[in-house]
C-alpha cells in the first residue's frame, strides 16, 4: 500500500497533484504547525504581468505555534475577491466558461467554514474529482496518531498499513537522517521527481509553478494527462542523499 503525506495547501500547484496520484492513501497533514504566509494560505495564478498571488486572510497575531487545524479565516467574504480576480485574469482562457462555475460553486461553498483547512481541504478533494483522480483523502488530525516529524510520519502510515511512503522531495532534509525509523516500521521510502511540464498558458513566456487552476482553465480535460507527462520514477534515498551533498 503507497502513502503519502503533505500539508494542505491553498489551490495547490501541479505536484502536488501528481503526488497525490501516484498513491492509494494521501494524508492531509493538518496537524502541524502553521507558517504564515506559506503555501497554507496562498498560491499563485497567471496574470498579464506573471504570476500573482492570492492570499487567504487568517488570524495569526497572538496565535504563534497554532496547528494548521486550528487556524481561522480572518475575512469570511475573501473568496469574493478571489472570484473576481480568478474571472479578470482567466475569462477568455480556452476552458474558463466550462469550469468557473464549478470553481465558484466549490470556493463558496469552502469559504462558509470557519477555518483555513476546511477551505483547503475541500477544494483538494474538488479538483481531485475534476481531474479524475481518485486516491483516498485521509486527514491526519482524524487519524488519532501522535509523534513528532518523522515518528509522526511512520504512525500515520502504519495506520493505513502502509508498506512503501512517498515523500514530497522538500522533506529530504531531515527525512534522510531518520529513514531508520522508516526501515524499523518495514517502511520503503522513494523521493517524489517532478520536473515541471509546461502545457499551453496565456500571456507568455511560461511561467511554471502556479496553482492547478491555471492548468485547468487552459488545457481542461487534457489536465490529468498534462500532470502525469512531468513524472519521473521516485527516487531512491541515496540517490538524494548524493543530491544534497554534492558541491
Amino acid at each position: 500500500m503507497k502513502v503519502s503525506i503533505s500539508q494542505p495547501t491553498y489551490l495547490p500547484w501541479l505536484g502536488y497533484f501528481d503526488l497525490i496520484d501516484q498513491v492509494d492513501y494521501f494524508v492531509l497533514l493538518d496537524t502541524v504547525q502553521f507558517e504564515k504566509r506559506s503555501w497554507h494560505q496562498r498560491n499563485r495564478i497567471k496574470g498579464p504581468a506573471g504570476l500573482e498571488w492570492l492570499s487567504v486572510p487568517v488570524i495569526s497575531r497572538g496565535r504563534f505555534g497554532q496547528s494548521i487545524v486550528e487556524v481561522e479565516i480572518r475575512e469570511a467574504e475573501f473568496w469574493r475577491k478571489h472570484l473576481d480576480i480568478v474571472q479578470l485574469n482567466y475569462r477568455h482562457a480556452p476552458f474558463f466558461s466550462c469550469y468557473f462555475p464549478e470553481f465558484e460553486e466549490a470556493l463558496r461553498q469552502s469559504a462558509t467554514a470557519s477555518h483555513l483547512v476546511e477551505v483547503n481541504v475541500r477544494l483538494i478533494a474538488w479538483f481531485c474529482r475534476l481531474l479524475g483522480i481518485q486516491t483516498s483523502l485521509r486527514r491526519s488530525s482524524l487519524m488519532g496518531q501522535s509523534g513528532r516529524r518523522s515518528e509522526l510520519l511512520v504512525n500515520l502510515v502504519r495506520a493505513l498499513n502502509g508498506s512503501y511512503y512517498l515523500s514530497p522531495l522538500g522533506s529530504a532534509v531531515y527525512l534522510l537522517n531518520d529513514l531508520q525509523q522508516f526501515s524499523d516500521a518495514g517502511i520503503e521510502v522513494g523521493f517524489q521527481n517532478y520536473p515541471h511540464p509546461e502545457y499551453t498558458q496565456q500571456f507568455p513566456p511560461f511561467c511554471p509553478y502556479a496553482s492547478v487552476l491555471d492548468l485547468v482553465f487552459n488545457e481542461g480535460p487534457r489536465s490529468l494527462e498534462i500532470i502525469r507527462s512531468g513524472r519521473g520514477a521516485p527516487q531512491p534515498p541515496s540517490q538524494v542523499a548524493l543530491r544534497q551533498n554534492a558541491p
